[in-house]
C-alpha cells in the first residue's frame, strides 16, 4: 500500500470513529471497472476486486444504507458492502437527468439513521453531482478512467464537510474505456 493510500485508509477510518459528533456520513463512489466499454457490463475482474476492497475499505464504518443507480456495473460495485452489512441496495433511477437524479439520491442519503453510514455507488458523471447536493462545494472532476476516488461527506448543521480520498488499488490507464 503506497503512503497516499495509507493515509486515504487513515482519513477515513478518522472520519468514520469521529461516530456520535456526526449527523451522516456519506461515501460517495464511481463504480469499480467494467468488464466493456459500452451497454450495461458487468464488473471486470479488477472491478469485482476494487468492490471487495470497498466493503474491507467500510468494514467497521456501520453502513445503514447502500444506494446505487439500475445498471449492473453500480449494483456489482455495491453488493460486497451491503452483504457485510446486512442490508438491501436502494436503487436510485437516472430517469430526469444527472441534476435530478442527484437531488434524488441526496434526499434517500438524508433519510438514513443518523449515526450509520450511507455508501452512494454512481458513474463519472453523476458522482460530483451528488456530492454538491449533499454539501461538497469543491467535488474533484471524474473522468472515465477513474476508479479509485472516495468523497466521504459529514452532514452536520449548518454545514456539510467533505473529504477527497481514495481507496483499493490505483487506477490504471484507461485506452478507450
Amino acid at each position: 500500500m503506497t503512503m497516499i493510500r495509507q493515509l486515504s485508509a487513515l482519513t477515513l477510518a478518522l472520519l468514520l470513529a469521529a461516530g456520535p459528533t456526526l449527523a451522516q456520513t456519506v461515501v460517495i463512489v464511481r463504480h469499480g471497472e467494467k468488464a466493456f466499454p459500452d451497454g450495461d457490463p458487468d464488473l471486470s475482474d479488477a472491478g469485482q476486486a476494487r468492490a471487495r476492497a470497498l466493503a474491507a475499505a467500510l468494514s467497521n464504518a456501520k453502513v445503514t444504507m447502500v444506494l446505487a443507480t439500475p445498471l449492473k456495473r453500480t449494483q456489482q460495485t455495491a453488493q460486497p458492502t451491503a452483504d457485510a452489512a446486512g442490508v438491501k441496495i436502494q436503487t436510485i433511477a437516472l430517469e430526469g437527468g444527472v441534476p435530478a437524479h442527484a437531488q434524488r439520491v441526496a434526499a434517500a442519503a438524508r433519510t438514513a439513521p443518523e449515526d450509520g453510514t450511507v455508501l452512494v455507488v454512481g458513474h463519472s458523471n453523476t458522482i460530483g453531482e451528488i456530492a454538491r447536493a449533499l454539501g461538497d462545494a469543491a467535488p474533484g472532476p471524474v473522468t472515465d478512467c477513474d476508479y479509485d476516488q472516495m468523497t466521504i461527506v459529514s452532514l452536520s448543521t449548518p454545514s456539510s464537510r467533505a473529504i477527497h480520498a481514495r481507496y483499493g488499488a490505483a487506477t490504471q490507464a484507461c485506452p478507450g474505456d
